[in-house]
């Protein structure tokens, strides 16, 4: 899969791509990332690529001229294939784990960055979609394209050594967290492992990582299942419901 990326700062980016499991996918050519400075789709001397606000209000936004000659120059590259052209916007919708299983099936991808106080609104109607990664403001969008490559190339075959990994995952093909997961050793300034994960009966194992994720989910992002804020539950709470789990 191919991604692109037209930012002013392409060299933001440089280092996150070329290590871990994105700097093995890209030597061994599973993905390619392409990086595009928006100031070689100026046409003036000094390849200025932002300019004052109508109707006044404080800062710049990125111009809609080398935004858009961008986007049709660096998508006509991959015209016949399936590919998208997406803004990253904090005012754009929230990009989700169904996003990233969608998108890896494209043949590419081309991230847009805004910078600044944000992007002239006509570009909108050159893209297919306008995302943000979360309910706050970023200086750029160079952090947002960084996240969005990682989601979806993980969805990509080959990219993460066992795919049940991705498949486990938080928000993977269901509405809850992923299970609180633990490794050696089994007891370290007495919080200990629960039992059950040292039994070796994978059945309740199951059981126990289920329960747990359905409980974090309520405490951390009960929005999720419909509720509007976590309900409060007493440590005497937590203790009968590890000594259930791990009594089997």
């Amino acid at each position: 899969m191919r991604f692109d990326v037209l930012t002013i700062f392409p060299e933001a980016l440089t280092g996150f791509l070329s290590v871990g499991v994105l700097g093995q996918a890209m030597e061994n050519r599973l993905v390619s990332v392409h990086l595009h400075d928006l100031r070689d789709f100026t046409d003036d001397r000094h390849r200025v690529v932002d300019d004052r606000p109508y109707g006044g209000g404080p800062g710049m936004l990125l111009k809609v001229e080398p935004l858009v000659r961008g986007i049709e120059e660096i998508s006509s590259r991959m015209e016949g294939h399936n590919y998208r052209k997406v803004l990253l916007s904090s005012q754009g919708r929230m990009f989700t784990q169904r996003d990233a299983i969608e998108w890896g099936k494209l043949d590419g991808l081309l991230l847009v960055c805004g910078r600044y106080e944000g992007v002239d609104e006509r570009v909108v109607e050159f893209v297919d979609d306008e995302v943000s990664i979360g309910d706050y403001v970023l200086t750029g969008g160079e952090v947002a394209a960084a996240v969005i490559i990682e989601a979806t190339a993980r969805m990509l075959p080959g990219i993460v050594g066992r795919f049940e990994s991705v498949t486990s995952d938080s928000f993977y093909n269901k509405n809850y967290l992923g299970p609180p997961q633990y490794t050696r050793p089994p007891e370290f300034r007495g919080l200990s492992v629960p039992e059950v994960l040292l039994s070796g009966d994978h059945a309740r194992i199951e059981r126990l990582r289920e329960e747990r994720a359905w409980e974090k989910t309520m405490r951390n992002r009960p929005d999720l299942i419909g509720l509007e804020h976590a309900p409060e539950r007493a440590p005497q709470q937590t203790q009968d419901l590890d000594r259930v789990n791990d009594d089997g």
